[in-house]
């Protein structure tokens, strides 16, 4: 796959199929991609160790453009746009976007919100990846990452699947599993908030009342 601005990687790369890991063209032409740029990925480490470290951070958009920018006359455009490429595609990178950290600028500021969509990508991505290497079902897994991930959206389901587009059928299945189990803890976040509203009562009281513990009580109003 050509490299592409990071923008647009992470739709691009959940749209592909998942090459056989043992593959050995596969792994070939991996590793050749790989080589091609590890200098300019080391002078990113260099630079940037918060951002291109130990632990990688989701990169705000044009970052492309800002580094180029930056450092005119040490990375040229082409090698520049094909290491981030190879490094917004790599498992590390797809783990901070799934996990939905915030987008950082080259200080290593958190600057912005990663889109739904490409949390939702990340994360179908990966769970692709990991399911070819494991006999193990990993299903359960990705269906508790996508009730987390459309929980923190704040999106409504028609939002949300406006977003992402339409995922492959397995995935489609399990999703609908996860937005109907969110509806459903907001619906009951909703009607306990109401009769905590009518009821008059401390959250103590309320809590007491129900049965529930205070800390329970207290995260379902927020």
């Amino acid at each position: 796959m050509p490299a592409v601005p990071e923008s647009a990687q992470q739709q691009e790369v959940a749209s592909e199929p998942v090459s056989d890991p043992v593959a050995p063209t596969a792994q070939a032409k991996s590793k050749n991609r790989f080589e091609a740029v590890q200098p300019v990925l080391e002078k990113l480490f260099e630079l940037y160790p918060k951002l291109f470290g130990e632990r990688f951070l989701p990169l705000k958009l044009g970052i492309f453009q800002e580094l180029l920018a930056a450092h005119p006359g040490v990375f040229k455009r082409d090698t520049l746009k094909a290491a981030l490429g190879v490094h917004t595609r790599s498992s590390r990178y797809l783990q901070s976007v799934a996990a939905g950290q915030k987008r950082h600028d080259l200080q290593g500021n958190p600057v912005e919100d990663v889109a739904p969509e490409h949390v939702f990508l990340s994360i179908v991505e990966l769970y692709q990846r990991r399911q070819a290497r494991s006999k193990e079902n990993l299903l359960p897994r990705l269906r508790a990452q996508l009730i987390t991930a459309f929980e923190r959206s704040g999106l409504t389901r028609q939002d949300y699947l406006a977003r992402i587009g339409t995922p492959a059928e397995t995935i489609q299945a399990l999703l609908d599993e996860a937005l109907a189990e969110v509806e459903q803890q907001r619906a009951r976040r909703a009607a306990l908030k109401k009769a905590f509203e009518a009821s008059g009562q401390s959250v103590e009281a309320f809590a007491d009342a129900l049965g529930m513990r205070v800390s329970d009580v207290q995260a379902a109003l927020k």
